[in-house]
């Protein structure tokens, strides 16, 4: 496992910094390797995914906590000359951090039983969700087979606002121990998927914005509802096809209780067949723009 320095991929030389200085270094390194932009770059394609993996950890308060303590550790390891870093890999220290067997408040780190006899396995799986689950949370119930191959079920609380690719541990439900040994844990991965509308990247949500020929030539207000909330649009005369509206702090959860953006892409929708009197308006409108 490669340490991943996220502060770096950021373009931030220190952990020393506030929420708002993540956010901006962000935007500033989403926007320099978006696909939209960089067309057909497959680099810039993984640069982009890897920014948005760096502002998820980042920028949340809990996720965080915890990576600075593998962070502060690498950091270490990277000014240590003579290689020592008493015995542990900076692969165990981020797993240790990360997973919880290291205390989240003084980073020291809890012995693990080793009896791997005895110990029940961890299960490690995924689960998909809505984006408007995600957004709001949801109670999911999940079904497990137990080493006699009988059908168990565990209600997992999902908290309001979770990024894609977060993981959940619930504690004792995995594989049951044997001979007094500890139950393993599970280990649920969220996968949110996008919907028929929207798409989901990072924080930001992006979607198209269907216009009728004269909404966009005209101007008008478009009326939206995302995530159970009605929010106003106002297009302007003459708006292009493809146009992208960005509506502020309308996106995803983030930290605390602000949001992503949301991405509007404008998408002229052309009549499937003209009846006569449409088709007289256009030819009237093709002969003044001559």
């Amino acid at each position: 496992m490669v340490f991943k320095d996220y502060y770096k991929v950021l373009g931030l030389s220190s952990n020393k910094v506030s929420e708002e200085e993540i956010k901006l270094a962000y935007r500033d390194k989403a926007k320099q390797f978006h696909p939209d932009i960089n067309v057909g770059n497959n680099a810039a394609e993984e640069r982009f995914k890897e920014v948005n993996e760096a502002y998820r950890v980042l920028s949340n308060e809990k996720t965080r906590r915890r990576y600075d303590f593998s962070w502060i550790r690498y950091v270490k390891y990277q000014r240590n000359q003579n290689g020592t870093t008493q015995n542990r890999t900076i692969k165990d220290m981020a797993l240790d951090i990360l997973f919880g067997t290291a205390d989240p408040n003084t980073g020291e780190v809890k012995m693990v039983n080793s009896k791997k006899a005895t110990d029940g396995e961890d299960i490690d799986t995924g689960i998909n969700i809505s984006l408007k689950e995600g957004f709001f949370g949801v109670k999911k119930e999940i079904v497990l087979k137990d080493i006699e191959g009988q059908d168990s079920s565990v209600t997992i609380k999902i908290p309001a606002g979770i990024q894609n690719g977060d993981k959940i541990r619930v504690v004792g439900e995995g594989k049951k121990g044997l001979n007094g040994g500890k139950d393993g844990n599970l280990y649920l991965t969220i996968n949110i998927d996008n919907d028929l509308n929207y798409e989901l990247k990072g924080i930001d949500i992006y979607g198209k914005l269907k216009l009728k020929p004269y909404e966009a030539v005209l101007g008008t207000k478009k009326t939206i509802n995302l995530f159970d909330e009605d929010i106003n649009i106002i297009i302007p005369e003459a708006t292009a096809n493809g146009k992208e509206i960005i509506i502020e702090n309308k996106g995803y959860k983030a930290e605390r209780n602000s949001r992503g953006d949301l991405h509007l892409f404008v998408d002229i929708i052309l009549p499937e067949k003209l009846d006569q009197k449409t088709r007289k308006l256009y030819e009237e409108l093709k002969k003044i723009d001559k």
